[in-house]
């Protein structure tokens, strides 16, 4: 017998699909930016083993001389990005869901143990829970990621208004640097993210757009799925727990 199971609040399904453009026009018109100076590579002495990016990609994305372009698009939605990750987090605290978000003491040992299993070294599968540690752990720190971009776009955008900032991040040309790194962290998160949510399925997916999600009753070796207690009193901003929230079922997205 199959019923719909709530898992995913409208509100962070806003913020997730919300942010997602923004943050796919952010690197796109940062490149636009970068192409104007781009001196990051990877050296074995002499040797260089990788460039962050080629003149031969500028090209082929035609980005080349549209430095003023990618400047009005990234200050336009620096601030929508500022804006979402804001409301993000002030509804995490308001809401509760920052206690499924936050790593615990147990978090970096089962990010090892679901690490293991997804490579395939570790034959028993983690128990089943909301978020588990390697989730906690990246998306945690994509938050703490967030607020690193904002804090060293401002200290490259003005270094002169903002020079204390700029001088605490270690000069202009070490806050420039980390912007970039904390862009390459984003789009690796981005591949790691959509494989995990692959891997999931497609009812994982749809549940990050419909909030719901399709099981059944009683799965063949997954715990009972009970009913939540109707007594237990809810305020205004906790939602009531459903079966999605008890161990019995992963959530990747």
């Amino acid at each position: 017998m199959k019923r719909i199971v709530h898992k995913h609040p409208l509100a962070i399904r806003w913020f997730h699909w919300i942010n997602f453009p923004i943050l796919f026009v952010m690197i796109w018109s940062g490149l636009l930016i970068y192409w104007a100076y781009h001196p990051y590579k990877i050296e074995v002495g002499d040797y260089t083993l990788l460039t962050f990016f080629p003149n031969g990609f500028f090209k082929f994305l035609n980005i080349p001389r549209r430095l003023a372009e990618g400047m009005a698009w990234h200050f336009v939605f620096m601030w929508i990005f500022l804006i979402n990750g804001l409301l993000y987090v002030g509804y995490t605290f308001i809401s509760g869901e920052w206690r499924h978000l936050v790593p615990d003491r147990n978090s970096f040992r089962e990010a090892i143990q679901v690490t293991l299993y997804d490579l395939g070294f570790r034959k028993t599968q983690p128990p089943f829970i909301k978020y588990n540690g390697a989730q906690k752990i990246a998306y945690f720190s994509i938050m703490l990621m967030g607020i690193g971009s904002v804090l060293t776009g401002y200290a490259i955008y003005k270094p002169t208004q903002f020079s204390w900032l700029t001088r605490l991040l270690g000069g202009y040309k070490a806050a420039r640097l980390e912007h970039f790194a904390l862009t390459i962290g984003y789009v690796l998160f981005f591949f790691v993210h959509v494989g995990q949510v692959i891997r999931a399925g497609w009812h994982n997916f749809q549940s990050m757009v419909t909030g719901v999600e399709v099981v059944k009753a009683n799965e063949p070796g997954q715990p009972e799925v009970t009913e939540p207690d109707d007594d237990q009193p809810v305020g205004p901003f906790e939602p009531t727990l459903s079966p999605i929230d008890s161990p019995t079922r992963p959530a990747l997205s």
